[in-house]
């Protein structure tokens, strides 16, 4: 099996505070990775090196295969990428965002239009698709935004806080696209996800890590070795 990331000693400051202190981490393809750590440990920092946004400040990083950032323009179209503030245009509507999306992926016609319909059903907001972003709640953007992430097919997906704002109805939709209990290509994307609800994440992953304040790995293990409780604990930064 090939591996789809490959980290070897990942450094990236802002100005004088290190908030990656030196990564190594391997995951393989198909496999689903969730990252626990307390708030500024360099988990969204890890995200947004990974999906080509932020340079590596040293270190080799390794992205389906292409070296980073050289070599970033091989892979942005092979990942989607989940950040804290959906990437939509505002006034524009869902469906017009995802079209957008889809002509900068080369998808045009009736096969777009299709895999647009597909996802807006699958996550529960098609009613919706002719509404300006400006104008759904902080759950429809999401589940918008997780539609965003998918249309285009991934190979991999970079998901921080994907249940960010859902209920449950919400949470259990999305699930079903980007889990393992997915189906055909969607089962075996390679998923990293970064969360602070590690109970639900770590039923759904193969591997987890856990990063420290010092943005360093405290624990790189099987995600069913990790106790929920001590997982919980990680994600506030105590001890356990």
């Amino acid at each position: 099996m090939s591996n789809a990331i490959e980290i070897r000693g990942l450094r990236r400051e802002f100005g004088e505070r290190t908030v990656l202190g030196g990564i190594d981490l391997t995951l393989a393809a198909s496999e689903s990775l969730v990252v626990l750590g307390p708030n500024g440990a360099g988990k969204t920092t890890l995200l947004r090196i990974l999906a080509t946004l932020l340079r590596p400040g040293a270190g080799d990083v390794r992205v389906l295969g292409a070296r980073l950032p050289g070599e970033a323009w091989k892979v942005r179209g092979r990942i989607g990428f989940l950040g804290h503030e959906p990437l939509l245009y505002r006034e524009l509507t869902g469906r017009e965002n995802l079209r957008f999306q889809a002509r900068l992926h080369g998808q045009r016609g009736e096969v777009a239009a299709a895999r647009i319909e597909r996802l807006l059903d699958a996550t529960g907001i098609g009613r919706r698709g002719d509404d300006r972003v400006a104008e759904l709640s902080a759950g429809t953007r999401q589940r918008l935004a997780i539609c965003h992430c998918l249309l285009h097919e991934p190979e991999l997906l970079l998901l921080d806080e994907p249940d960010s704002n859902l209920d449950t109805g919400g949470r259990e939709l999305i699930r079903e696209l980007i889990g393992p209990i997915g189906n055909g290509e969607d089962a075996r994307r390679t998923r990293v996800v970064v969360t602070h609800d590690p109970e639900r994440a770590l039923a759904d992953a193969d591997r987890a890590i856990v990063l420290g304040r010092d943005g360093r790995v405290l624990r790189d293990c099987p995600a069913a070795d990790l106790d929920p409780a001590a997982a919980r604990a990680a994600t506030a930064g105590v001890a356990r």
